[in-house]
């Protein structure tokens, strides 16, 4: 149903207008596009089971190889994300729900209110006109700095050029988990054994400290591990924004270039991603709440 024919992109137009119909059939049956689409996935998904996805049309390199390398690029900057974003979001929730409807709590939620409504790429502009542009303080984009021999870049080379996707994606991922966090913690510093701890004496730290995060980790849990599939998701707009050459990178330059094998194989990555951060979020329900086994 795309609008873009994979052989027009691949082989280009001037060179498909001067070929044969005999070399173009060729070139049809060796990309399979003249197979109907559900034999064509049966054939892939045969091959993918065993671990092979093909060969990218754009690349020309195995897909699985590509992956794997635009992943170790790609996971600094997810990893990172995650667990800032999970950090942050917490820590600002918590904090508006001790101070419910004072100006703190206000000030947290326009904050997040504010943030859950801006796209991604406007913001990685924003850090880039300020950040890069008018303070100087990193570089634009890329991974690595420009002309650089590989053997040659350091590890406060790389950590420089992902600060700022880094920020962005960190940024982005507050909001839905702060939010949350606030209406979980409020109604535990509005339940009876709150209530009776402050009978007590106990200091609103003490009462955060014993009742309060102890009853909300649950909750955050499934926030936190819910979150990989907006931070995997948010990385193709992110690294294209930052021209950083990631897993999301190399989805959008796959879409565009129809490459299908590569786009298969990146959505295929991406999901297990996000299934293996469901699966052990469930696993630590086990772990925190010895009623749920």
């Amino acid at each position: 149903m795309s609008p873009i024919d994979p052989l027009k992109t691949n082989v280009g137009q001037t060179a498909l207008g001067s070929m044969s119909e005999q070399q173009i059939q060729k070139v049809k049956e060796y990309w399979g596009v003249d197979k109907p689409p559900l034999k064509r996935y049966f054939a892939w998904a045969k091959e993918a089971l065993k671990g092979n996805m093909g060969i990218s049309l754009l690349y020309r390199q195995d897909v699985t190889k590509i992956i794997w390398e635009k992943l170790k690029n790609s996971i600094i900057l997810m990893g990172t994300a995650w667990i800032l974003s999970g950090l942050f979001g917490v820590a600002l929730g918590v904090l508006a729900a001790v101070k419910r409807e004072t100006w703190v709590d206000k000030i947290i939620k326009s904050y997040c209110f504010l943030i859950a409504s801006t796209p991604g790429f406007w913001m990685g502009i924003l850090l880039i006109i300020i950040f890069s542009v008018w303070l100087n303080w990193f570089p634009i984009g890329l991974s690595v700095p420009i002309g650089m021999d590989m053997a040659e870049v350091t590890i406060l080379d790389r950590i420089r050029h992902a600060v700022l996707p880094t920020v962005t994606l960190s940024v982005l991922g507050v909001a839905n988990i702060a939010l949350h966090t606030r209406e979980k913690m409020i109604d535990v510093m509005q339940s009876d054994y709150v209530l009776f701890a402050r009978a007590r004496g106990e200091s609103d730290w003490e009462i955060i400290k014993w009742h309060g995060l102890r009853n909300i980790l649950l909750p955050v849990i499934t926030l936190q591990f819910a979150s990989i599939s907006e931070i995997v998701g948010g990385t193709v707009l992110i690294e294209q924004t930052f021209s950083y050459p990631g897993l999301g990178q190399a989805a959008v330059i796959a879409g565009l270039g129809s490459d299908m094998p590569l786009l298969m194989g990146i959505t295929i990555v991406s999901a297990s991603l996000v299934f293996v951060g469901n699966f052990i979020a469930n696993v630590l329900y086990h772990v925190i709440d010895p009623r749920i086994r």
